[in-house]
């Protein structure tokens, strides 16, 4: 990683300047470990019994009223 930091005037690290595609390519990174967590809580949430999977049929629609919500909202 090609970083360069931004100091202050005591020469304390206190920000870091990226290229944009090292940046979005740590983002999506995160973002994708992220998602991988939550499945993971699912996961052990059905197991333990307190949740129970939701029929794909059911979920899609749910799915895409709450995108739309979010387009409304400019978050997406």
């Amino acid at each position: 990683m090609d970083a360069r930091y931004l100091t202050d005037e005591k020469g304390e690290r206190i920000g870091v300047l990226l290229d944009i595609e090292e940046y979005e390519r740590m983002v999506a990174e995160l973002e994708e470990l992220a998602d991988i967590r939550v499945y993971d809580e699912v996961e052990a949430a059905i197991e333990r019994g307190e949740d129970k999977p939701t029929p794909l049929k059911k979920a899609l629609p749910r799915i895409e009223r709450e995108r739309e919500e979010l387009r409304r909202k400019g978050i997406v």
